[in-house]
């Protein structure tokens, strides 16, 4: 076969059937599938170190704030013993 009997096929003379162009279509799409799905799966990840974030956060806001709380109460105590201590010295 000579270099000009040769033919050049091209996707205008394929048809809608063509199987090489359904597996050229097939395999566009699922590279684009994959690339959502793989999209998807890294936002889902990303959400979740977020959320798992913000509930340590929050955890230990709380503890701060209960040690916060009794700290507070401490001083409250020892500004009372220091009044109490400030009556016995004027005593």
């Amino acid at each position: 076969m000579s270099h000009e009997n040769e033919s050049k096929i091209t996707n205008e003379d394929r048809g809608p059937l063509d199987l090489t162009l359904l597996t050229e279509q097939y395999r566009a799409d699922l590279k684009k599938y994959q690339d959502r799905e793989s999209l998807y799966i890294n936002t889902e990840n990303k959400l979740k170190g977020a959320q798992q974030i913000a509930v340590d956060m929050a955890t230990q806001v709380a503890k701060l704030d209960r040690r916060n709380q009794d700290l507070m109460k401490e001083i409250d105590r020892l500004n009372e013993e220091i009044q109490l201590l400030e009556l016995q010295i004027k005593k």
